[in-house]
C-alpha cells in the first residue's frame, strides 16, 4: 500500500523567478486574484444598467448584502463606506481562496521541486490560507488599519493613553494598559493562526479521509470544508469590524468627559 502524503506545515517552492521563490500557495493566491479580477471586469461590462440582468443582480445582491450587514455592526454609515472596500475584499478574497482549495487537482497534482533543501514531488497547488505567511499578512493589514482609524477617531493622545498610564496616576491603569498592549499582539497571533489552523486542518482531514476511504465518504467532508471556508472568511471580517468599532470608541475618562457638561458636571438634557 502506498504511503500517505500528509501536507507539510510550510508551503513548498515549485520554481524560482530570480531571487523570488514561487510557492504553491502563492500560485493559488494569484489564481484567486484572477478570479476576483475577472468577476469585477464582467461586472463592469454590464455598465450597471437600471434594469439589471441576472449577473448584475447577483453582484448587487452580494455587495448590498455585505454592506448592509457590516453597517448593522458598525452603526455608522460614513465609517462603513470608508472601510467597506477593505473588509469586503478580505471576505471575498478569503472565501474564494478557501473554496478553490478543495477543487479537484489542488494538492493532488504534483511536480518536482525543492522542500527544505531536498528534491521531491510536491503539490503544484495548495490552499492559499494553508500558508501562515498569508494569514499573518491579512492580520497585519487588519491591525494597522484598526490602529490608524482609532487614532483618527479619538486623537493620538487619548488613544495612546489607553496603553500608557503613569503608575503614580493609576497603578491599576498602568497594569491594564500593559494588558491592552499585550492583547494587541495576542490578537495579531490569534487572527493569523485561527485562519491558518482551520484551513490546514481541513487539508489534512481531506487527505487522510480520501486515502482511507476514497469513494463517497469524502463528500460530506467536502461539504464541511465549504462551510468552514465561509465561516472563516466571515469570522475574519467580523472580528476586523469589531476591533475597529472598539478602537474608534472613546475609552475610560475620555468617554466620561465627552458626556460631561462644560463645568465637569452631567450634560444638561436637550430642550424640546
Amino acid at each position: 500500500m502506498a504511503s500517505i502524503a500528509v501536507p507539510t506545515i510550510a508551503s513548498e517552492t515549485i520554481t524560482m523567478i530570480g531571487p523570488l521563490e514561487v510557492r504553491n500557495t502563492l500560485v493559488m493566491a494569484w489564481l484567486a486574484m484572477l478570479v476576483l479580477i475577472g468577476v469585477a471586469l464582467l461586472a463592469r461590462r454590464t455598465k450597471f444598467t437600471l434594469i439589471p440582468g441576472r449577473f448584475q443582480s447577483l453582484m448587487e445582491m452580494i455587495v448590498e448584502g455585505l454592506f448592509d450587514f457590516f453597517d448593522s455592526i458598525l452603526q455608522d454609515r460614513a465609517l462603513t463606506r470608508k472601510i467597506f472596500p477593505m473588509v469586503a475584499t478580505f471576505f471575498l478574497f478569503i472565501i474564494i481562496a478557501n473554496w478553490m482549495g478543495i477543487l479537484p487537482g489542488v494538492g493532488s497534482i504534483t511536480v518536482m521541486g525543492m522542500h527544505e533543501g531536498h528534491p521531491l514531488r510536491i503539490p503544484l497547488l495548495r490552499s492559499m490560507n494553508a500558508d501562515v505567511n498569508v494569514t499573518l499578512a491579512f492580520a497585519l493589514i487588519s491591525m494597522v488599519v484598526t490602529q490608524v482609524l482609532g487614532i483618527a477617531a479619538v486623537g493620538i493622545g487619548p488613544y495612546v493613553s489607553k496603553y500608557i498610564v503613569p503608575p503614580w496616576k493609576s497603578p491599576i491603569g498602568t497594569f491594564v494598559g500593559i494588558l491592552e498592549f499585550v492583547g494587541e499582539f495576542a490578537r495579531l497571533i490569534s487572527f493569523a493562526f485561527r485562519l491558518f489552523g482551520n484551513i490546514f486542518a481541513g487539508e489534512v482531514l481531506l487527505v487522510v479521509v480520501t486515502y482511507l476511504v476514497p469513494y463517497l465518504i469524502p463528500v460530506p467532508f467536502l461539504g464541511l470544508e465549504i462551510f468552514v471556508g465561509f465561516i472563516q472568511a466571515l469570522v475574519f471580517s467580523l472580528l476586523t469590524l469589531a476591533f475597529i468599532k472598539i478602537a474608534i470608541t472613546p475609552h475610560g475618562d475620555h468617554a466620561e468627559d465627552a458626556h460631561a457638561g462644560p463645568h465637569g458636571g452631567a450634560a444638561a438634557p436637550a430642550t424640546p
